[in-house]
């Protein structure tokens, strides 16, 4: 599962990380953005792997490159 923290304040968000990270990310922002002002805004949670699938999508893209080239030289 991956996490992305947005902030309450501002359009400030995490990139997808464990919920740790993202909520160390957060604290950052905060201190850094927003000093004083308790962390808020929402979190979402990725039950996917969000860097998966990305691999089956370019292969089904190169595959039918290869079949319009092959259509192509006809």
């Amino acid at each position: 599962m991956a996490y992305r923290f947005w902030c309450g304040e501002c359009g400030f968000k995490t990139p997808w990380v464990s919920e740790s990270q993202g909520a160390d990310r957060q604290l950052d922002h905060y201190e850094k953005q927003h000093p004083g002002i308790p962390p808020g805004g929402h979190v979402e949670v990725n039950r996917k792997n969000p860097e998966g699938g990305g691999c089956l999508q370019v292969l089904g893209i190169v595959v039918l490159l290869l079949i319009i080239a092959a259509a192509c030289q006809r």
